[in-house]
């Protein structure tokens, strides 16, 4: 088994030489407008091919009873149809998620009476443009459908109560992003 990794490992590094190699750094601009702090870092693999890695963390309270706390990793493999940091891409990407949100008037009387505490998983694909601004400054909007399980545990207002637990499974959005890129050459 150490051989096989061995050797996949020893191809994506002979692969990703073989073609000019770029790494890029981005902020999700709809993650900024909710104080989530996100990083996204993306490398090209192959001449169309990239690794999308994105992380988000919002630990703060918004308010008297507002929540809007997780932290959530996004890896993504992207597709490229003209070349990787250019036009139009493809994705499939996985996620997981820790989160405790509620009190929030604006989505639902349920996510404003409510909150949830859990974790969350699963996976789905994606489409995106990227528009070059510059040989470095990039924008890219994305959208992603897919498939998460929630483990958690529903609370009967935003600050009190005993909570029960509960599974649930969602088919929907599952990526948003119009991002700011830097690309390193």
């Amino acid at each position: 088994m150490k051989k096989i990794f061995y050797l996949l490992l020893l191809l994506v590094i002979t692969s990703a030489g073989a073609y000019s190699q770029k790494v890029a750094v981005k902020s999700n601009l709809l993650y900024d407008a909710t104080a989530t702090i996100n990083l996204g870092v993306e490398i090209g693999l192959a001449q169309k091919w990239s690794l999308d890695v994105s992380g988000n963390y919002n630990g703060w309270k918004l308010g008297d009873d507002m929540r809007l706390k997780h932290w959530l990793v996004q890896p993504e493999v992207r597709y490229w149809l003209c070349e990787k940091f250019n036009g139009h891409f493809f994705g499939l990407h996985g996620h997981y998620a820790d989160y405790n949100v509620g009190g929030i008037d604006f989505l639902s009387d349920n996510m404003k009476n409510h909150r949830y505490q859990g974790k969350l998983y699963g996976g789905g694909i994606s489409y995106g443009y990227q528009w070059l601004m510059s040989s470095h400054w990039s924008m890219e909007a994305e959208i992603g459908v897919g498939y998460a399980h929630l483990d958690q545990t529903k609370y009967p207002c935003a600050d009190c109560g005993t909570g029960t637990a509960k599974d649930r499974d969602y088919f929907g959005v599952t990526k948003l992003a119009l991002s700011i890129i830097y690309v390193i050459k």
